[in-house]
């Protein structure tokens, strides 16, 4: 992996690795029910934001006018950057799911 790829990584990354070393209390518990909750509220934010670029891509492909000019390139632009808020958002959604089960399955967390 390159430089270029190395930055997009951290760029994107949700969490270093974490080890969990003690026994999960309630509060921790419900800790991580809202950290889902807000994982799950940042999916639809990316999706939302990704389906807005993507309508307004759409739009300004769709723009035929003396008056305003070819928009065409800026159209596909946001159809391009709309597909990366996608994968993006999908990407950091299931990093930080993975990461949730993994601290929460750690055999210490057992009776």
């Amino acid at each position: 992996m390159g430089r270029v790829g190395k930055k997009i990584k951290k760029a994107i990354q949700v969490t270093d690795d974490f080890k969990n070393e003690e026994k999960i209390i309630l509060r921790d518990h419900l800790a991580m029910e809202r950290t889902k909750l807000a994982n799950e509220r940042t999916l639809l934010s990316y999706l939302r934001s990704a389906l807005y670029l993507f309508l307004g891509g759409g739009a300004l492909i769709g723009i035929e006018h003396p008056e305003f000019g070819n928009l065409k390139p800026i159209g596909y632009i946001s159809l391009v950057v709309s597909l990366l808020f996608i994968f993006i958002g999908i990407f950091r959604f299931l990093q930080l799911k993975k990461h949730l089960k993994e601290f929460k399955a750690n055999p210490m967390d057992r009776p």
